[in-house]
This record gives C-alpha cells, sequence and structure tokens, in this order.
C-alpha cells in the first residue's frame, strides 16, 4: 500500500507540473499576440502617414477621405482588428488620424 501511495503522489506532481506548464504557454501566447496586434497598429500608423504625405507632396492636397487612400494607394488592414478615424480638416491642412483596435475604448 505505500508504494501505490508514492505512485499516486508521484502522478499528483506530474498532472501539477503539467497543468503549471499550460498556464505558462498560454500566458505566453497571450503575451505574444498582444504584442504582434500592437506592432500592426504601428505599422498601419505609418503606413497611411506615409500615404497622406505622399499624397500631398504629389497632388499639393491632402487626401478627402480614408477612401480614397485604400483606392489610390493600396492601403489595406484588418478591418475586424482596426478601426480609422479619419477626420479632414481643410485640404492644405494634415486630416487627424486615429487608429484604434477594435473594442478598445
Amino acid at each position: 500500500m505505500n508504494e501505490k501511495k508514492k505512485k499516486s503522489v508521484s502522478i499528483g506532481r506530474a498532472l501539477l507540473f503539467f497543468a503549471f506548464l499550460m498556464v505558462i504557454l498560454l500566458l505566453s501566447v497571450e503575451y505574444t499576440k498582444k504584442g504582434s496586434v500592437e506592432r500592426q497598429k504601428e505599422s498601419l500608423e505609418r503606413a497611411i502617414q506615409r500615404d497622406i504625405t505622399y499624397c500631398y507632396a504629389t497632388t499639393g492636397s491632402y487626401p478627402k477621405t480614408l477612401d480614397y487612400i485604400e483606392r489610390v494607394y493600396g492601403l489595406t488592414y484588418d478591418e475586424e482588428v482596426f478601426t480609422i478615424d479619419y477626420e479632414v480638416r481643410g485640404s492644405k491642412i494634415p486630416p487627424i488620424v486615429t487608429v484604434r483596435q477594435t473594442g478598445e475604448e
């Protein structure tokens, strides 16, 4: 009976260790995913600013809509992940652009 007790304690420890490893794995995946979305957001912000600047440099005015940037300059992004607010202030004044992760306030 003593040997049975030792085996069940060993199995319990193994299961506990396995559960601990699973928790660490899940936390690291979430951390990596969050960092990836942040990098995508920064990349999208840079792409939008680059297209706005290029439009102004080549046409002498800022783009009137985000749709224009998408059609003419080929801007693409995942609309399920990001929301873009594009506020035009005038043809010679840079627009205000805000990129948000969907669900983020």
